[in-house]
C-alpha cells in the first residue's frame, strides 16, 4: 500500500512538473536569466550577462537610439559625421589619444575598434581584454567618453570633414544614383528618403560647429543610451563600473521628443523603372510591406518560425529552378524578414539573364503564385523543421561555447527593438514543444497573408543599354496580377535514403605516431593516404578538415585550362555521388555536414566540416568526391549559361570597378594566358564532360592526400570511420607535384593609367614584389613591415591630410609556386589629390627604409598579434588552418603554441632591413584609375 502511494506520489509529482514546464503561447517571452537589465537613475539601459568564451575577453557596446532620421535639415549627414568625432577627442582623451591608447592594447582601429550610424540608431563596438581589472575599467570609460563628453573642437571638426568626404565619395556611382531614385518609391515618401545616413556632401562640408555640438547634446543623452557588455568577467563589477561612469550624465533640462517615424502603409502598387548607364545587368525587386511583427509573446515566437519555415520551403523551390539547362534568371530569392521602421516585408529580387525581365520576374511571381494557390507539400515541411531543428539543436550543444559576440549584438538588437533575448534552453524546449504542432494549413493560411495585392512596391534598376526593351512601369504592374495562370502544384520528388550505396573496405593503418607536446596523431593507410588528428574542446559538437594534394591545374596545357579552371564549379553543380545538387539538398535537411572541394593553381584541395552526429555523411560526401564523380549535364549547362551572360552584361557596360580590376589582374599577371580576366568568349571553351574528367583526375590517387581532423572527437572512436571512407579510398602510391608556370608581375617599374567612369573618384594601387627566403620568421617581418605601414597611412593619408577613408596595406608571401612576397597599398581619394597622396606614401616608406618603425607602431601591431594568438590558440580554425599549412609546407608543427615568440624578434632595426631589403622600389607597379576625360 505504502509502494502505492509512493508511486502515485510520484507520478502527481511527475505530472505537475510537466504542466509548469509546458510553455504557455499568451505568455511574453521570458529574457535570458543569465543577462542582468537594470536602468540608472538618468534612464541609461544596461544589459550584463557573464559568458567565458572567449576567456579573458568582453564584448562592450555603447547603443545610442538615434541616428539619420534625427536629422535637422542643416544637419543631414551630421549623425555619421558626429559618431566619427567620438574618435577625434574626448575629455580624457584628446585628440587621437584614445585610437593610440586602444591600438596600444591590442584594439585596432577598423577590424576592432569601430562603430555605425544608421537612420534610427548609432552603435558603438569595442572588444576588450578582460585580463586586469584596471585596463576594464578604462575600457568602461571609453564608452562613457562616447557617450556624453566628445569635445567637438573646432580644428578637429575640420579636419573630419575630408576623412567623413572621402567615405561619400568611395560611395559614388551607379549604386548611389539609382538609390536616389529608388528609396523614395521604397519608403513611399516619408523622411527615411531624406536621410541618408552619408548625407549631403555640401552640409558635410559647410555646416557650422554649431549644427554638430546642436546634434550631440539634443540626442546624445542617456534616456536614449545603453550599454551592453558580455563577456568573462564579473558582473558585479561591471554594473559598478557603468554605475560609476555614466551615472553622473544629465539629461538636458528640456529634452527633445524622440519622434519613432514610421514608413506609411498606403495600399496599392507603386512602380518604377529606374536605369544607368554604369548598371550592368537588370534586375527587379518587388517589396510586399507589412506592419511589423515584433517577437514579444511566444506565440509570436511561433509565428516568427513559421515564417522561417516559409522562407526555407521557398528558397528551396527557387534554387531548384537554377538547375535547370536554362535557368529562368541569373538569381532568384523570395524572403520576409524586417524591412524599416515599423515595417516587415517579403522581399522578391529576381536578376534577368540579359534584358529578358519579363520572364525573371514572371517565374518568381509563378512560384509566388504556386504555393499561394496549392500551397506546400508535407515532405517539404517536414524538411523544412528538420533543418530548423538542428540548428537550434546546435546551438543548445554549444550553449557554453557560444562566442560573446553573438550574445552583444543580439542584446544590442533588444535594446533597440523593445525585446527580449530568450536563452538557449528555453528556445529548445520550445521547439521540442512547439514546432511539430505547425500545421501545413497554418503555413499555407500564412502564405496568403502575406502574398496580397496591397502595399506593395516594384523596381526594376536596369541598364541604360538596354532601356529601349525594358519594360514600362505599367507593364510591370500588369505582370504582377496576370501570372499564374498555367501552374501545376509542385510535385516534390522521393528523397535519397543514402549518400553511398555500398560501404567500401577497411584500409589497414601502417604507421602511427603521436606528437604529445600539441595532441596530434598521425596516421597513414595502406594506400599511402595520410590523416593527422587533433582532438579538441573548443567547441563541444564541431569538427573541421582540410584534405590537400599538389598539382592542380598547372599540370594541364593552355588548352585545357578553361575546363581545368571550372572543373570545381562543374563537380559542385551536378551534386555529390548519384545525388543531384537538388537531391543532395533534401537529402541534407536536418544534418549538419557540408563539404567543398576545389581545383586551384597548385593544388587540389577537400575541406569541409560536420557535427558530431553526422562525421560519417561528410566522410561518405568525400568519399564520393574521390571515387564517383557524376555529371548533371543540365544543371552544368545552365550554370555555365548563366556566368557567360552574367560575362557578357558586364562586358556590355563595364562597371569602373571592373576596368580597373581587369587592369590590374593583366599587369600583375604580366600578360599570361591564365592571368587574363575572364570573358564570355573564353567560356565557350569550357566543355562539363571534360571539365569532370578533369575534376576526377585530380581526385583519384588518394596516396597523394594529406587530410587533417580538428574538432571534438575521440580518436579511437572515429577510426573505423576514417578507415573506411580514407582508407578504403583507391591509390597508386605516386606522389605528384605542381608546375612553375612563371606566372609572376613584371621586373622594373610599371605605370599605368586607366580612365573609366563619371563620378570624381579615384583608386590608387601600389605594389612591391620579388623574391624571397622562406621562412618563419622572415615571413612574420613582411608581414609586421605590412600592418605597420597601414597604422602609419592611416594617420598621415587620413587623420593628417583627410584625404582618404579608409588606406590598405598588406605584405604577404606565397612559398608556391615559388617563394615570392608582395606589398599592396590601396586606397580611394580624389582624382585631384592621387599625386599628393602617392608622394606622402613614398615619403613615409623612405622614412621606415632610413630610420624603421616607430617604436610605438611596433608596440601596436605585437600588441594585437599576441591578443589574437592568445585566441587563437583556443580556436579550431586556427589551428586547422596551421597544422595543414605546415604539414603542407614540411614546417614543424610543434611549434605552434609558441609561434609568439617570433614577435620578440621585431625591433626597430629588422623593420629597417625588412623595409631596404624588400621596398627598394626597383620592381614598383602603380596603377591608377581616373574618371574618363570630359
Amino acid at each position: 500500500m505504502k509502494r502505492l502511494i509512493y508511486n502515485l506520489g510520484l507520478l502527481l509529482l511527475l505530472c505537475q512538473v510537466t504542466f509548469a514546464q509546458q510553455l504557455n503561447l499568451n505568455e511574453k517571452l521570458p529574457m535570458d536569466p543569465s543577462v542582468k537589465v537594470g536602468k540608472l537613475k538618468n534612464g541609461l539601459t544596461y544589459y550584463i550577462r557573464k559568458n567565458v568564451e572567449p576567456k579573458n575577453r568582453a564584448q562592450l557596446r555603447l547603443v545610442i537610439k538615434a541616428g539619420s532620421i534625427l536629422e535637422d535639415d542643416d544637419q543631414r549627414g551630421l549623425a555619421h559625421f558626429m559618431e566619427h568625432m567620438d574618435f577625434n577627442g574626448t575629455k580624457n582623451f584628446p585628440k587621437n589619444e584614445m585610437v593610440n591608447f586602444l591600438e596600444k592594447n591590442g584594439i585596432q582601429f577598423g577590424a576592432d575598434l569601430n562603430a555605425y550610424t544608421s537612420f534610427d540608431e548609432t552603435v558603438y563596438m569595442l572588444p576588450v581584454p578582460t585580463d586586469t581589472l584596471a585596463k576594464l575599467e578604462k575600457f568602461m570609460m571609453v564608452l562613457s567618453e562616447w557617450a556624453a563628453y566628445a569635445t567637438l573642437d573646432h580644428a578637429e571638426i575640420d579636419k573630419e570633414r575630408g576623412v567623413v568626404l572621402e567615405e561619400s565619395r568611395l560611395r559614388k556611382g551607379a549604386q548611389s544614383r539609382i538609390q536616389e531614385k529608388l528609396l523614395p518609391v521604397i519608403f513611399r515618401g516619408s523622411i527615411y528618403a531624406q536621410r541618408l545616413p552619408i548625407g549631403l556632401d555640401d552640409i558635410i562640408q559647410n555646416a557650422p560647429y554649431d549644427a554638430v555640438k546642436r546634434f550631440h547634446k539634443d540626442w546624445y543623452r542617456p534616456n536614449l543610451q545603453a550599454v551592453v557588455a558580455v563577456g568573462d568577467f564579473d558582473p558585479a563589477q561591471i554594473e559598478a563600473m557603468i554605475t560609476k561612469y555614466f551615472g553622473g550624465i544629465q539629461n538636458p533640462a528640456k529634452p527633445k521628443e524622440r519622434v519613432k517615424y514610421e514608413v506609411p502603409l498606403k495600399g496599392g502598387t507603386e512602380a518604377i523603372v529606374i536605369t544607368d548607364k554604369e548598371q550592368p545587368y537588370n534586375m527587379v525587386q518587388l517589396y510586399y510591406l507589412q506592419p511589423e511583427k515584433k517577437q514579444i509573446t511566444a506565440d509570436n515566437r511561433r509565428e516568427n518560425i513559421m515564417t522561417s519555415l516559409f522562407n526555407s520551403m521557398i528558397s528551396q523551390r527557387l534554387q531548384e529552378l537554377m538547375q535547370k539547362a536554362d535557368p529562368p534568371y541569373q538569381f532568384g530569392s523570395s524572403n520576409y524578414s524586417s524591412f524599416l521602421g515599423n515595417l516587415d516585408a517579403l522581399t522578391v529580387f529576381a536578376v534577368a539573364k540579359g534584358a529578358d525581365v519579363e520572364k525573371a520576374l514572371k517565374t518568381v511571381l509563378d512560384e509566388n503564385e504556386r504555393v499561394s494557390k496549392f500551397g506546400f507539400t508535407e515532405s517539404e515541411l517536414q524538411r523544412a523543421k528538420m533543418q530548423y531543428k538542428s540548428g537550434v539543436e546546435k546551438q543548445y550543444k554549444e550553449k557554453d561555447k557560444t562566442d560573446s559576440e553573438s550574445f552583444v549584438e543580439e542584446l544590442v538588437g533588444c535594446f533597440l527593438n523593445d525585446v527580449v533575448m530568450t536563452n538557449i534552453e528555453y528556445d529548445n524546449q520550445f521547439i521540442n514543444q512547439h514546432l511539430e504542432g505547425i500545421k501545413l494549413t497554418e503555413i499555407n493560411a500564412l502564405v496568403k497573408k502575406l502574398i496580397t495585392k496591397e502595399n506593395r512596391v516594384l523596381a526594376l534598376i536596369g541598364s541604360e543599354k538596354d532601356k529601349a526593351s525594358l519594360p514600362t512601369e505599367a507593364q510591370l504592374k500588369g505582370w504582377l496580377d496576370n501570372t499564374g495562370s498555367k501552374i501545376t502544384a509542385y510535385v516534390d520528388e522521393a528523397v535519397a535514403t543514402s549518400l553511398v550505396e555500398k560501404k567500401p573496405n577497411p584500409g589497414k593503418i601502417v604507421s602511427e605516431n603521436k606528437i604529445e607536446e600539441i595532441g596530434v596523431t598521425e596516421i597513414v593507410f595502406e594506400n599511402g593516404l595520410k590523416v593527422n588528428l587533433k582532438p579538441t574542446d573548443f567547441k563541444n559538437d564541431e569538427i573541421k578538415f582540410r584534405g590537400t594534394s599538389w598539382g592542380g591545374n598547372s599540370l594541364y596545357e593552355d588548352a585545357d585550362f578553361m575546363n581545368a579552371a571550372f572543373s570545381s564549379m562543374i563537380a559542385s553543380t551536378s551534386g555529390n555521388g548519384n545525388l543531384k545538387a537538388s537531391q543532395l539538398t533534401k537529402f541534407m535537411s536536418g544534418k549538419v555536414a557540408q563539404v567543398n572541394a576545389s581545383v586551384g593553381g597548385t593544388t587540389e584541395a577537400i575541406s569541409g566540416s560536420s557535427s558530431v552526429k553526422d562525421f560519417e555523411t561528410a566522410l561518405q560526401m568525400v568519399y564520393n568526391r574521390f571515387t564517383n564523380n557524376k555529371l548533371d549535364p543540365e544543371a552544368a549547362k545552365g550554370a555555365l549559361a548563366n556566368q557567360k551572360d552574367f560575362l557578357q552584361n558586364m562586358e556590355k557596360t563595364p562597371t569602373p570597378e571592373k576596368v580597373f580590376n581587369d587592369s590590374v589582374q593583366v599587369v600583375m599577371g604580366n600578360g599570361a594566358y591564365r592571368a587574363q580576366p575572364m570573358t564570355s568568349e573564353r567560356m565557350t571553351k569550357v566543355d562539363p564532360e571534360k571539365a569532370m574528367k578533369i575534376f576526377s583526375e585530380r581526385f583519384n590517387n588518394a596516396s597523394d592526400f594529406e587530410f587533417t581532423f580538428v574538432g571534438n572527437f575521440d580518436i579511437e572512436k572515429i577510426k573505423p570511420l576514417l578507415a573506411t571512407y580514407l582508407g578504403g579510398l583507391p591509390g597508386t602510391q605516386k606522389k605528384e607535384t605542381f608546375r612553375d608556370l612563371n606566372i609572376v608581375p613584371p621586373t622594373g617599374k610599371v605605370s599605368k593609367i586607366v580612365k573609366k567612369g563619371t563620378e570624381d573618384k579615384a583608386r590608387v594601387l601600389l605594389t612591391y614584389s620579388g623574391k624571397y627566403a622562406p621562412n618563419e620568421a622572415e615571413e612574420l617581418q613582411i608581414r609586421a613591415l605590412g600592418d605597420i605601414l597601414n597604422i602609419k597611412l592611416t594617420e598621415k593619408l587620413r587623420e593628417e591630410e583627410s584625404g582618404v577613408y579608409s588606406p590598405f596595406v598588406g605584405g604577404s608571401t606565397n612559398r608556391v609556386p615559388m617563394p615570392r612576397y608582395m606589398f599592396r597599398i590601396g586606397y580611394g581619394c580624389s582624382p585631384a589629390n592621387v599625386e599628393k597622396l602617392i608622394a606622402i606614401t613614398l615619403k613615409e616608406i623612405e622614412k621606415i627604409k632610413a630610420n624603421g618603425a616607430e617604436a610605438v607602431d611596433i608596440e601596436k601591431f605585437v600588441s594585437k598579434q599576441k591578443l589574437d594568438f592568445q585566441t587563437n590558440l583556443k580556436n579550431n580554425d586556427f589551428w586547422l588552418g596551421s597544422l595543414a599549412a605546415k604539414y603542407q609546407n614540411g614546417d614543424r608543427v610543434v611549434t605552434i603554441p609558441t609561434e609568439d615568440k617570433l614577435l620578440d624578434l621585431l625591433t626597430v632595426e629588422s623593420t629597417k632591413a625588412t623595409a631596404n631589403k624588400y621596398l627598394s622600389g626597383e620592381d614598383f607597379i602603380r596603377i591608377v584609375l581616373l574618371p574618363e576625360d570630359k
